[in-house]
Formats: C-alpha cells, structure tokens, sequence
C-alpha cells in the first residue's frame, strides 16, 4: 500500500510540473485532462502527507524513550505515542478507503427518473413527494435541477417525472436512491383514517457524454406531437414534443416540457444517452457476480429499497437495516444521514471483498 501511495504522490508532483508547462497550457484538451486527474489525486496525496509526517513524529517519540527521561517527561511522551499511534491507525484506515476502485461515474451529473407505481393517485402524490425531496437536497448541495420532461396528474402529484441534477459528485451521492420506495399513510381523501400503501419507483442514470456514447443519427427514430397535459388535454396545438426512439435497444424517450421542439429533442437526446449507457453498463454489470454483492442497493431497480412511514414519522433503507425517526425533515432533503450510512456500508464492503 506505501509503494503505492508513493507513487500516487509522485504523480501528483508530476502533474503540479505539467500543468505549468506552456505546451499544456496551449492544449485545452491536455490541461483539462490533466487538472482533473491532479484534482482527483488531492484528497488521497494530503492524507497520506499527513500519515508520513505521523509516522516520523511516532519515530522520534519513541527514541526519545530511550534516552534517560525523568518520570515526568516520560509520562508525557508516553502519551504523545499513544495520541500519534492512534492518529496513525485512523489515517491508514482513511488511505485504505481513499484507495478502494473508485466508481467511474461518481463525478457526473444524473438524470433521474420517478414514476408512481402501485397505488394510483395516491402513488403519484407520493412520486411528488420524492421530487420535491431530492429537489431539496440537492439545492441543500449547490447542486442545480432541471426537469427534463413530466406528467402531472392534476392533483399535485406525477405519474411520470424525468429530471436533471447537474452538480459535482451527484451521482456518488444518490445512485443509492435506484429501486421501489415505499409509502404508508392516510390519504387526505380517506375518510375512515386507514392507512394505504403505495409505491413509487425510483432510477438513477449518470449522465452520458458523446464521446462515451456513439448513437448514430440512422438508428434514431424521430416523432413529433402536439404536447399534452393532465387529463391529455393539448396544451400546445405545435408539434413541439418529441419523441426519440433508439431502433437497436428499442428504447423510447418523449419530451414536452418545452415550446421550442429543439429544445425537447436536446433534453431527449441526453435522457437517450443515459439511458442507452445504463442499459449497457447494467448488461456489464450483470457479469461480475462479485461486484454486484459488493454493491449497495445500485442494481435490481424492482428492490424495495425503503419505507416512509407518516403515522410514526418513520423512515427506513431495508438494504442496511437503519431506521430513522425524522420524516418530515428527510422529504424536506435532509437525506446525509441516510446517505452517509449508505456509503460507509458500501466502503465496508468493498474492504471486505479486497483480497478475495
């Protein structure tokens, strides 16, 4: 693990020389490349910095008890070891969670996807919910959303909703939002106060670039129509929406939330991207038993991932067994407990299957 923190430090000092160099600077392509590869380095080379200086300062404590200490200076050494000796074992333990396989996607945007499943109105009431949820948090984050394409039910809630979360780190943070989320409650139209369940379905994609996408224009499949509303009453006599079909996968993507048609059939075009990705890394994915037991909740879109519970102001992620008691603040987007505990679940993992 040293050699190799070594030579990811090397590196770092390697990459500090080429971004000061005029012929990178010259190169956009080069300088970008580069700046992000120092950037995801940062972290990893000033903790193990911090471990080295540790380990030298734990050095020469101990050689100091051998010199011929009085028992009070003894004593006080004595103390600073075990202070160092802690530090040490908390920063190797940091390195090795610095070091695991890091997700290739972690750094994208997303592009999320929330349907009502069972339960009717109800369920797309619920659909609503978990928008204005994750809308939340990512506000919460300086992260920014942009909804992609969407139908409402007429009574607040959504059947479908299709929406962009650009930001820095988003899809490490919510990819574990993936599967059916569970609701119980008393609908405001339920006059004999029992309490239904319904369920909503969630899906996380990472945002696709071109250059990791090759779709030609030949296997795309264009329709336009005019768009509708709740109810399917035309709110646009143009034909604005669009409908993108990808002819090899058999995939489908409309958009209306637009008036312009080529602003539709750019939203389209990124949620085919994603989508097409995601098919493709699902497929890869499905291939490597080991990883997918290594995963947290990321693959079988049809789990049942978590229940919210009103009557008890109850939250709960069936994958790791955590229950909160704190509802009402999580669907106001107060998810980093929740998220927290996911990763640190992920992370313990993965040290677990390292040597297998």
């Amino acid at each position: 693990m040293l050699d190799r923190l070594q030579s990811l430090e090397d590196r770092y000092h390697k990459l500090n020389e080429l971004l000061s160099d005029p012929d990178v600077i010259s190169d956009t392509k080069k300088l970008r490349e580069y700046s992000k590869e120092q950037s995801d380095l940062a972290d990893v080379v000033q903790v193990y910095q911090q471990y080295k200086n540790v380990t030298s300062e734990l050095k020469d404590a101990k050689e100091m008890l051998e010199d011929d200490l009085d028992e009070d200076m003894y004593d006080m050494v004595k103390a600073e070891i075990d202070e160092l000796a802690d530090n040490k074992a908390e920063l190797e333990e940091n390195l090795k969670i610095l070091l695991l396989p890091k997700d290739p996607n972690d750094d994208k945007n997303v592009i999320m996807e929330i349907r009502g499943a069972a339960g009717g109105d109800e369920a797309a009431l619920f659909a609503g919910d978990l928008y204005r949820m994750y809308s939340r948090y990512a506000e919460a984050q300086g992260w920014k959303t942009e909804v992609m394409d969407s139908h409402s039910t007429g009574v607040g809630g959504y059947k479908e909703i299709i929406f962009m979360i650009n930001g820095n780190g988003a899809y490490s943070r919510l990819k574990y939002e993936n599967g059916a989320h569970r609701v119980q409650r008393v609908p405001e139209t339920e006059s004999g106060g029992r309490i239904h369940t319904s369920t909503a379905t969630v899906a996380v994609l990472p945002e696709a670039e071109e250059v990791e996408i090759d779709i030609h224009e030949k296997d795309i499949r264009v329709d336009t129509f005019a768009s509708s509303g709740p109810g399917g009453q035309s709110v646009n006599t143009t034909m604005s929406a669009v409908r993108l079909t990808h002819v090899p996968t058999g995939i489908v993507v409309s958009c209306q939330d637009e008036k312009s048609q080529i602003k539709n059939k750019e939203k389209a075009m990124k949620v085919l991207r994603a989508r097409i990705y995601d098919k493709f890394q699902q497929e890869a994915q499905a291939e490597y038993d080991e990883t997918r037991k290594s995963a947290v909740g990321t693959g079988d879109r049809s789990e049942r991932i978590r229940t919210y519970n009103f009557p008890q102001n109850r939250v709960t992620d069936h994958r790791i067994g955590l229950t909160i008691q704190k509802l009402d603040q999580i669907l106001e987007g107060k998810m980093d407990e929740i998220v927290d505990a996911l990763l640190v679940e992920e992370q313990t993992k993965k040290l677990e299957h390292i040597g297998e």
